[in-house]
C-alpha cells in the first residue's frame, strides 16, 4: 500500500483518509528509503507538501530506473508550470493539489493499476467471492423500506463479528444519511470522477462510518446528481463492496429503474416489503410478476410484512394469497420506531429488546445463517439466472 512522506501529522491524517487501508506514513525521505528496502511490492509513494521539491525530484529520478513499478505522486499547495515541469523531468507520475483529495485517491488507484500491469499481479478476487448482498425493495413508497434496511444493517453488524456496509441506492431522494443523522463528506456521486481507476482502495474513502458499527455509502445530496451517475458504475461499486464486506445491505428507490436493476444482478437475497393496504398490495403484486419475467429466483425472495398488526381490514393470510408468497417476517407497528428514527438511532440499536428490534434481529440471523433461506416457488438451482440488464423480449411485453 502507499507510503506517504509528510512530517505534518495533520496533513498525513487527511491524506490517509483517501489512500486506503494499509497506507503508511514516514516523516522524511531518509525514512522512506529505509521503508522501501523492506517493501518490494510497493506501488505508490506520496510526497506531501512539506517535502522539498528538489529532494523529491532527485528521489523520483532514481526510482524511475531502480523501481519503475513505483509511481511517485507529488502533492503541492500550489501547482504551477514550474512544479509540473520539474515533476515531468524527474519521472513523477502525477501532481495533485493539496486540497484535491478526490484527485489523490484516483492517482493512488491509477498507480496500483500501473503496478499490476507491469508486474503481472492478479486482480482482486471475483465479485461475490466473499460477501453477500441483501436488497430491500418495494415498488411503493412509505412502507418503511429505509427503516427496515437501516435496522437490518445495524442488527447484522451489532456484535462486531461481521463487516457490514449499508448502501443508499435511492439516488434522488435517499434517506439513509438523515435516518442515521450522518454528515458525510462524500457520497456515491463522488465515484463518478474516480471510475477510471476504481478499486476498493479508491472507493473506501467515500464510505461514512456510523458509530464505528457499520459503513455506509450514502446517496447524493442533490437529486439531480443522479443523472451524472452511470448505471454500470453502480454495478462495479456493489461488486467491490461484496468483495470487501461480509454483508452489503442495499436500500433502493421504489421503482424498477436502471440502478435498481443493477442491484438485482448482484443481489443474493431480496427483501420485498409490503403493508396491509390495497394500493401497496397491488403494486407489490405487479413487482412479483415483473421479477418472474426477469427470472429472479423465487427462493431468493423474502416477503416482509411491515406494520403487520394494523387493524385495517386485511389479514396476513390475504396478503399471502394475493401475492402467492409466504410471509418471511412480520414486523409489528410501533410509534417507538419513529421516535428512534427521529433521534438518529435505529430502534434495533436503541431498544434491542423491543418487539420490532427482535423481529428484525431474528430475521437477520436467519439470513446470516444460511445461503438460501427457505421459501416457496421453483428451485432456482436448476433455472438459469438471466442478467436483469439483458432482459429478453418476453420481459418487455
Amino acid at each position: 500500500m502507499p507510503i506517504i512522506v509528510e512530517n505534518s501529522q495533520t496533513n498525513a491524517d487527511v491524506f490517509l483518509s483517501v489512500t486506503g487501508a494499509g497506507s503508511r506514513v514516514v516523516a522524511n525521505l531518509d525514512e522512506l528509503k529505509r521503508s522501501l528496502s523492506d517493501s518490494p511490492d510497493e506501488y505508490a509513494i506520496v510526497l506531501g507538501p512539506t517535502v522539498d521539491l528538489e529532494a523529491g525530484a532527485a528521489l523520483a529520478d532514481v526510482l524511475r530506473v531502480t523501481r519503475p513499478t513505483v509511481s511517485v505522486i507529488l502533492i503541492r499547495r500550489r501547482v504551477d508550470t514550474s512544479v509540473l515541469a520539474e515533476a515531468l523531468r524527474s519521472g513523477m507520475r502525477e501532481v495533485v493539489d493539496e486540497r484535491d483529495l478526490t484527485g489523490l485517491g484516483a492517482a493512488v488507484g491509477r498507480a496500483e493499476q500501473v503496478w499490476r500491469a507491469l508486474t503481472g499481479a492478479s486482480e482482486a478476487p471475483a465479485a461475490g467471492a466473499r460477501g453477500r448482498m441483501l436488497t430491500v425493495f418495494s415498488p411503493k413508497g412509505g412502507v418503511g423500506k429505509t427503516t427496515i434496511a437501516v435496522n437490518l444493517a445495524v442488527a447484522l453488524a451489532r456484535d462486531g463479528s461481521r463487516r457490514v456496509c449499508l448502501v443508499d441506492l435511492d439516488l434522488a431522494f435517499g434517506d439513509v444519511a438523515i435516518t442515521l443523522q450522518l454528515f458525510p463528506a462524500r457520497t456515491i456521486a463522488d465515484a463518478v470522477h474516480l471510475q477510471s481507476g476504481l478499486d476498493f482502495a479508491v472507493l473506501e474513502p467515500l464510505l461514512t462510518d456510523y458509530r464505528e458499527v457499520l459503513s455506509t455509502l450514502v446517496a447524493p445530496v442533490q437529486p439531480d446528481a443522479k443523472d451524472s451517475i452511470p448505471a454500470p458504475l453502480v454495478g462495479r461499486i456493489l461488486g467491490l463492496l461484496k468483495q470487501n464486506f461480509d454483508f452489503v445491505v442495499v436500500d433502493t428507490s421504489p421503482a424498477f429503474d436502471e440502478f435498481v436493476l443493477q442491484a438485482f444482478d448482484e443481489t443474493d437475497e431480496m427483501l420485498l416489503v409490503t403493508t396491509l393496504d390495497v394500493p401497496t398490495l397491488k403494486n407489490v403484486k405487479v413487482a412479483v410478476e415483473t421479477l418472474d419475467l426477469l427470472n429472479f429466483p423465487k427462493p431468493k425472495r423474502h416477503l416482509v410484512l411491515n406494520r403487520a398488526d394494523d387493524k385495517v381490514g386485511l389479514t396476513a393470510e390475504q396478503v399471502e394469497s394475493t401475492l402467492g408468497m409466504r410471509i418471511a417476517v412480520s414486523i409489528p407497528t410501533s410509534t417507538q420506531v419513529a421516535h428512534a428514527t427521529n433521534s438518529g438511532e435505529p430502534i434495533s440499536g436503541a431498544q434491542p429488546k423491543h418487539a420490532v428490534s427482535q423481529s428484525i434481529t431474528r430475521f437477520a440471523g436467519t439470513l446470516a445463517g444460511s445461503s438460501v433461506a427457505a421459501g416457496g416457488g421453483d428451485d432456482a438451482s436448476t433455472a438459469p439466472r438471466r442478467s436483469l440488464l439483458r432482459r429478453t423480449a418476453k420481459a418487455g411485453r
